[in-house]
């Protein structure tokens, strides 16, 4: 056998190393990579941004920042991070080399870090589409197009490297269900599509984690689901419910657990969420939960204790508040009746609570 000159040097390492059956699949994971990009990448936008936001004087200091986007429908519904067009006055879109025209701002959900705009529906590329991201696995391959360091239509391609992670939002809350991957991600990537090897959406890259604010194998993504639950909303009224139960606490693990057996202070329970404080009128609060009514000192700070705890959603377990707010946010929409598994006085109790949308203040 002889191998072609124009594969060049690299085919023929690659073929020593490898062995001619396996160079043909890697060939042909090669051109399937191709494809997807050309494909995708058209639908793919870098969005810059300019606002006015203040200094620590409290001045007004103008700024302008970009990101990355990709088109959700064929009404011009563009999806990207609530962080990247966050404070914007002007948003302005560009497809591949062509600046398209000003956007609008549709909807914004701080809470899950996604935003939509829209621009007018003429002479658009084909929408991409989502996949399932609860199908995912750790290993499977992934594809991230977006515009890094205004680098505009940039793949980059790795692996999906765990899943189900917890990463802070925009507004001090969390978001679960997100995708860790070591696809290269940098700034400028923010808000543009995760693919798999079908060239659909499982999800919308949003952080990293790095010593030098630049790739370090540590990206993670909004995953699709999140994006299918929220982004429909957002078109619809430009904001997406929260359930919300209207409770403050803490988990009882096993750290804060051994802090009170060093203090002396009975334990309340071995697992679950001691509620400290009900929020008038809110679903707990209807539902008769009872917050903490007497003040202890525990590892050295003030806690109200003397509250129910709250130890299952309709009989799935709890331990924390954020795994309680996921909960709600995944299982649960405004309006549903959830069924509280509490621990009152040493005795188990089933209450139902009447979800609400969430404040905005809360």
């Amino acid at each position: 056998m002889t191998i072609s000159l124009r594969k060049g040097i690299g085919a023929v390492l690659v073929t020593f190393l490898i062995g001619w059956g396996a160079l043909g699949q890697v060939l042909e994971l090669q051109e399937q990579l191709i494809s997807i990009f050309e494909s995708a990448s058209p639908a793919v936008v870098y969005i810059t941004v300019r606002g006015t936001t203040v200094d620590i004087f409290m001045r007004p200091v103008p700024f302008e920042g970009s990101g990355s986007g990709f088109l959700f429908d064929s009404s011009g519904h563009i999806v990207t991070n609530y962080h990247v067009i966050e404070n914007a006055d002007e948003i302005t879109v560009a497809f591949d080399d062509v600046v398209c025209c000003q956007a609008e701002l549709v909807g914004t959900d701080p809470s899950t870090d996604l935003a939509v705009i829209r621009v007018e529906p003429i002479g658009l590329p084909d929408p991409l589409t989502l996949a399932d991201s609860d199908r995912l696995r750790v290993g499977q391959f992934v594809i991230a197009i977006g515009n890094p360091f205004g680098l505009n239509q940039t793949m980059t391609f790795g692996i999906v490297s765990a899943l189900e992670r917890t990463i802070q939002s925009p507004d001090g809350r969390f978001v679960g269900e997100a995708i860790q991957t070591d696809a290269s991600v940098n700034p400028g990537n923010s808000g543009g599509p995760l693919l798999d090897l079908d060239g659909r959406v499982v999800g919308v890259t949003s952080q990293i984690i790095s010593p030098v604010r630049a790739s370090a194998g540590v990206a993670f993504a909004i995953s699709s689901n999140t994006v299918a639950r929220v982004i429909p909303s957002l078109i619809a009224t430009g904001s997406y419910p929260h359930a919300y139960l209207g409770i403050s606490g803490f988990g009882l693990t096993p750290g804060i657990l051994q802090l009170f057996r060093d203090d002396g202070i009975p334990v309340p329970a071995e697992d679950g969420i001691l509620v400290t404080s009900v929020f008038e009128d809110g679903p707990a609060d209807l539902a008769g939960i009872r917050a903490g009514s007497k003040w202890v000192e525990v590892g050295g700070v003030d806690v109200l204790i003397g509250g129910d705890v709250i130890v299952a959603i309709n009989d799935q377990p709890i331990v924390s508040i954020t795994e309680l707010v996921f909960f709600l946010d995944t299982e649960t929409v405004v309006g549903d009746t959830i069924q509280l598994t509490i621990l009152r006085e040493g005795e188990i109790l089933t209450i139902p609570a009447v979800l609400q949308e969430r404040p905005i203040e809360e």
